[in-house]
């Protein structure tokens, strides 16, 4: 099966605040160019996840309506630079938005001030809060997105949280660079494991690609931190227009808890989808979020017309 929108795309490298790059992909728009710059997006993965999961898909769709995408990887993860590998840092990867941010603009056929986001599952989150502070976006999707990190940590159990809490502090106290004190992304209900619900391991494996190594363990110092993340109370904050896709049946993200954030947005459009955390990324499901997304960004970020006397 070839890879979706892949003869449209190149491998990217994107400066950091650091010495380390990280990797992305880019699909220039075959309809803007220097002369007559148009909109664009930047999209990135959720809690462990890197460009391979399905973002092409969702990158290639929006390329063919005329969008330039930029698609990143996180410092520490995918092919990006970075070490501990698989680190997810809240913070870190903030400035990692911002970085991808500002290299978008500066692409020769992107207009700086028609620049929109696209997160999902953790990065719907972090694009609530780049919103928030960064008041020249002009669109932003927010995919099944993380709101709150103690409503997430209770939806592994309490059993399993008080674990990874303590793994969390033996990783923040012990680990290293090289040698981290790991936790898995997924497992069974029950185990010591940051996605355990029932559905989790029936639909997240259809999200890698055969023969991808993804890494299945990541370091445990984010669950000390996890339950304090609330970016869903950055949504009142939010000028521009921003879309919340929510996955009525979520057991990772819970759903009532985006809803009552979502409600506070000034400009905010919901989409409610019954449907599951990982069911969203491919299939019908996946058809309906695009045809409610595509009209969104056509009403918010145009193509059609952008740029045109």
């Amino acid at each position: 099966m070839a890879v979706a929108g892949i003869e449209r795309r190149v491998d990217i490298r994107i400066a950091t605040q650091t010495d380390e790059w990280m990797c992305g992909w880019l699909y220039t728009s075959q309809k803007f160019t220097a002369s007559n710059p148009g909109p664009a997006l930047v999209l990135a993965h959720g809690l462990g996840g890197t460009k391979e999961l399905k973002l092409d898909v969702f990158a290639d769709r929006f390329n063919q309506a005329g969008y330039t995408c930029v698609v990143f990887d996180y410092r520490c993860s995918g092919g990006s630079q970075g070490l501990p590998r698989g680190l997810i840092d809240w913070h870190q990867q903030q400035d990692d938005w911002k970085c991808a941010i500002g290299y978008t603009r500066q692409l020769e056929n992107v207009d700086p001030s028609q620049v929109g986001l696209f997160g999902t599952s953790f990065s719907g989150g972090h694009v609530i809060q780049l919103a928030a502070g960064d008041k020249q976006l002009k669109a932003v999707i927010s995919q099944c997105p993380f709101t709150s990190g103690l409503q997430s940590s209770l939806c592994m159990g309490i059993a399993a949280s008080l674990k990874l809490a303590g793994l969390g502090i033996l990783d923040a106290l012990f680990g290293s660079a090289e040698k981290p004190v790991t936790v898995r992304l997924t497992g069974k209900p029950g185990e010591t494991a940051l996605m355990n619900a029932p559905d989790v391991l029936t639909t997240f494996p259809s999200l890698v690609p055969d023969g991808h190594p993804f890494q299945q363990t990541v370091p445990a110092r984010l669950t000390s931190t996890l339950p304090f993340l609330r970016p869903g109370s950055y949504a009142s904050e939010v000028e521009c227009p921003i879309l919340f896709g929510i996955c009525g049946t979520d057991s990772v993200a819970p759903a009532q808890t985006t809803l009552e954030y979502a409600k506070k947005a000034p400009k905010g459009v919901i989409r409610w989808y019954d449907v599951g955390h990982f069911d969203i990324y491919s299939g019908p499901p996946f058809e309906e979020a695009m045809k409610g997304y595509q009209a969104f960004l056509q009403e918010f970020l145009p193509t059609k017309g952008h740029g045109e006397a």
